[in-house]
């Protein structure tokens, strides 16, 4: 591990970095708030009910790096992965399949898999966040709802809020305005009936007993996100009497049983719950006798324009399709920059991101000077986080996203050895070094295959500025798309393009330029005959001529 800051003695170190960076301030607030923990716990919670995109990540990602720069401080830390799957089910995720339409409202983790792969619906859906967790080395403590509440982890604080549900009541209206707790018990009984949850109301509460009875007469209206028809799931009209385990609290004071029950320093919330969150801390202080443990506040992911992401449109940005297009420190980077910003998620975002992580790794390493010290000193911080503080010893291939995937856009996939000509083609153009290591080769590999995955989802090569084409250049590329046919052979092709060269004036050394630069946006590359028999004339002559559209655009 390298030092972070050679030129600030160690002692000193620690409070200027606390100084820089979001994650680091959190964690001395976590401290300074309770020093005599032995163990800090971080959490997010993973919702188990619908899709997740890659906001939901988000809060993992936040809570685990605060876990690391608790561990860097020198205190015992861990993260913990908080399944949301004793939830009930109100919408049934695009795609899934209309059968589940007889357990819309009960628990998530009482539901089949309808995919056959897992022990319930709930677990499938929390396995989609925690195996992108395992895909980026994110280490964490899984922990169900469904069994927390089995295994009665939160029976004092179930029976404590039940005891006091018209305090609680009180505060969930003086907080929001929210009248409903005020003649309603916060928790939410399975019926021993029909096995739905969001039917029942709870009518009396035995503490001694610890049992709620409870009558099932709610009806709520859920939805099929595919067909988008309405589902009225109405209570099956039973009355009984269950164990306190045998339910779920409201949103409105679970956090701050969890947050109890699991002597949780550090959670991250979105705007989205942000009402939630200021309830459940003051049910912490004012019912449970617990500080509510420090808070990131971040806003949420949007689509392009401005529009809220929309689960239910089957158009869900996965982290499991964003790794696809990017490595993890890209997803990670996404997390961690500007939380007081609402940023886009789409494809387009990918290539940025990824060209900036080289950035910051060219920051950290000195290939890239920055003036301002702290924002030098920020920069390091922010690289050292987005490689989970396991910084390597050596910088890697720093190449353009762009570059890599304008080149692999024109390669056809079933091209031979595809990735050693897009290695050679890297090599030429100077964009790789002409001897690379077995790891370099590696992860210029991975590379290729991230960029060529963007490339087949984005339909084709990345947007640049047009071209500045001479009259004489772009009569020229006229030409040579003329003489150009499927049924030449690389050395027909080379002098083809030799001769256009000549008979419009130009140095052939300059058209050859040019032609690299319209094909693979380097300027050098294999022999020009070879180059275009191997991405094929027809798809060659498609590339020059809509090169010739966008430079005549753009001087229009």
């Amino acid at each position: 591990m390298l030092t972070l800051f050679p030129h600030i003695r160690s002692d000193e170190q620690g409070d200027y970095v606390s100084e820089l960076f979001w994650a680091d301030k959190s964690a001395q607030q976590i401290i300074d708030q309770d020093p005599s923990r032995d163990m800090y716990v971080t959490e997010c919670g993973l919702g188990a009910s619908g899709i997740p995109h890659v906001g939901s990540l988000g809060d993992g990602i936040r809570s685990y790096v605060v876990s690391l720069a608790l561990k860097e401080k020198g205190n015992d830390a861990l993260f913990q992965a908080y399944s949301d799957d004793r939830d009930g089910l109100r919408k049934i995720p695009y795609g899934f399949p209309s059968e589940l339409k007889e357990y819309v409202g009960n628990p998530v983790s009482h539901i089949p898999d309808p995919f056959g792969c897992h022990d319930s619906f709930g677990h499938h859906i929390s396995s989609l966040l925690t195996d992108a967790f395992d895909t980026m080395g994110i280490e964490y403590r899984f922990q169900s709802s469904d069994e927390a509440y089995k295994a009665g982890t939160l029976d004092k604080e179930i029976a404590l809020l039940l005891e006091r549900h018209k305090e609680a009541g009180t505060i969930i209206r003086n907080v929001t305005g929210q009248e409903k707790y005020l003649t309603q018990y916060p928790y939410f009984a399975i019926c021993e009936e029909c096995g739905k949850i969001y039917t029942t109301r709870v009518t009396d509460f035995d503490s001694e007993a610890e049992i709620v009875s409870y009558v099932c007469d709610g009806e709520f209206v859920g939805k099929d996100s595919t067909t988008n028809e309405d589902i009225v799931v109405k209570g099956c009209g039973a009355r009984g009497t269950t164990h306190i385990r045998n339910g779920k609290l409201a949103w409105k004071v679970e956090f701050a049983a969890r947050w109890r029950a699991f002597d949780i320093a550090f959670e991250a919330f979105g705007k989205d719950i942000l009402e939630s969150v200021k309830v459940n801390d003051a049910i912490c202080e004012q019912l449970l006798s617990y500080t509510p443990p420090v808070h990131a506040f971040y806003e949420l992911f949007v689509e392009r324009g401005g529009g809220k992401i929309s689960k239910s449109k089957g158009n869900v940005f996965t982290p499991q399709r964003w790794l696809r297009y990017g490595a993890p420190e890209s997803l990670i980077l996404l997390m961690l920059k500007r939380l007081a910003y609402a940023r886009v998620v789409d494809l387009e975002e990918i290539p940025k991101l990824m060209d900036e992580v080289n950035y910051l790794e060219d920051v950290y390493f000195g290939k890239v000077k920055v003036n301002n010290e702290k924002e030098r000193m920020h920069l390091r911080r922010l690289y050292e986080y987005v490689k989970l503080l396991d910084v390597p010893e050596t910088p890697s291939l720093s190449i353009p996203y762009s570059v890599i995937a304008n080149i692999a856009s024109v390669i056809p996939s079933d091209t031979p050895n595809r990735d050693e000509i897009i290695i050679n083609i890297l090599q030429n153009s100077k964009k790789a070094p002409s001897s690379l290591s077995e790891e370099q080769r590696e992860d210029l590999m991975t590379m290729i295959r991230y960029a060529t995955e963007w490339t087949n989802d984005a339909g084709g090569p990345m947007a640049h500025e047009p071209l500045e084409l001479t009259e004489a250049e772009r009569e020229a590329l006229l030409q040579l798309i003329d003489v150009l046919g499927e049924g030449m052979d690389a050395e027909d092709i080379q002098n083809a393009v030799f001769t256009t060269a000549q008979e419009h004036d130009l140095k052939p050394a300059k058209f050859f330029k040019l032609l690299y630069y319209v094909l693979l946006g380097v300027q050098r590359g294999p022999r020009a005959g070879t180059l275009i028999k191997t991405i094929g004339v027809q798809r060659a002559c498609q590339i020059i001529e809509r090169e010739i559209e966008t430079s005549r655009q753009g001087s229009s």
